[in-house]
């Protein structure tokens, strides 16, 4: 029933996968009024929410148009689940544009599968990457998907192993002027920026904990059929999903290795792992064992949600 109901991509499954994200957002947000009193609060949590929005339908379109996914609503359906395990990131400004950015340079690199336009492609990913890093610095390590693509697509042209170093330049230029009309310390910001921390000691309660634990049994069930099945798959795709593998793992390095660590920094997983489910989802099975794993997913992503407020 409810595969049925996601299996295709219609303005109702839209709808009203952005209508359980609203509830849940203001759910989580109406646990403590204190920012209705400041208009800044107001247009912040409202601009949190548009980001998420807009991701979310960025997820989804990177997934049809590269043909990582059939024309379904399986996408933003698995996004809003794994979003909700770890509902503390709904408040996380810098993380929701940085992942934003991510998906926006993600978005070019798949887009390689076509040789149109590679350079802009290249520079344009890079740029998005660079700009994510303002956010958070540790989305820099997203530069080892350029030139994985590169490797993949366009290592000929020695011009293409240029183009992100260019793409660091014209940031760092605008970083630079804008440090200076804003007065702000971009020495103290980079030093602050690039800290490191390994520890995984921050859990403020059990649900935390168990958050955790739940979202990486799940991921290795999806990362494991992701792996299983990645030779059956149409040959054009290959490269696509070895994309979003390494784009999965890249966003766990970053959690990994990030200082001021907590539950959030998966977010930038989230993603790559709602492709890595739909496309486990869509292949060729019981309909009971389709079933079976959305059911249990939802549990899980309720229980961790409500669990955590």
């Amino acid at each position: 029933m409810i595969t049925s109901l996601f299996k295709k991509s219609t303005p109702l499954n839209f709808s009203l996968v952005v209508i359980l994200l609203l509830v849940f957002y203001l759910i989580y947000q109406f646990q403590d009024l204190a920012w209705t009193d400041s208009v800044f609060l107001i247009s912040q949590k409202i601009g949190i929410l548009f980001v998420l929005m807009a991701s979310v339908f960025m997820a989804n379109f990177i997934s049809v148009k590269n043909g990582l996914s059939k024309d379904s609503s399986y996408t933003i359906f698995f996004y809003f689940l794994f979003i909700v395990f770890f509902p503390s990131v709904l408040d996380n400004v810098n993380l929701m544009f940085a992942n934003l950015f991510i998906l926006l340079a993600l978005r070019r690199l798949l887009s390689l599968q076509s040789p149109k336009a590679s350079k802009e492609k290249i520079f344009d990913a890079s740029l998005w990457i660079f700009v994510a890093s303002l956010f958070h610095f540790w989305c820099i390590l997203y530069l080892v998907l350029v030139f994985i693509s590169i490797i993949f697509h366009v290592a000929r042209d020695y011009r293409n192993w240029i183009l992100p170093f260019i793409a660091f330049f014209a940031v760092g230029i605008i970083f630079a002027l804008s440090s200076i009309i804003f007065d702000i310390s971009a020495f103290e910001y980079i030093n602050r920026s690039v800290k490191t921390s390994f520890e995984i000691n921050y859990f403020t309660n059990n649900y935390q904990n168990g958050a955790l634990s739940i979202y990486a049994t799940v991921a290795l069930f999806f990362v494991i059929s992701m792996f299983s099945t990645l030779s059956s798959r149409p040959m054009i795709t290959h490269a696509s999903f070895k994309k979003i593998i390494a784009s999965f793992f890249i966003g766990i390095l970053i959690f990994l290795v990030s200082a001021n660590k907590s539950n959030d920094l998966l977010l930038f997983t989230i993603a790559p792992l709602a492709v890595m489910a739909t496309s486990h989802i869509e292949i060729p099975q019981l309909k009971l064992k389709q079933e079976m794993v959305l059911v249990v997913l939802i549990a899980c992503s309720l229980f961790t949600f409500f669990s955590q407020l």
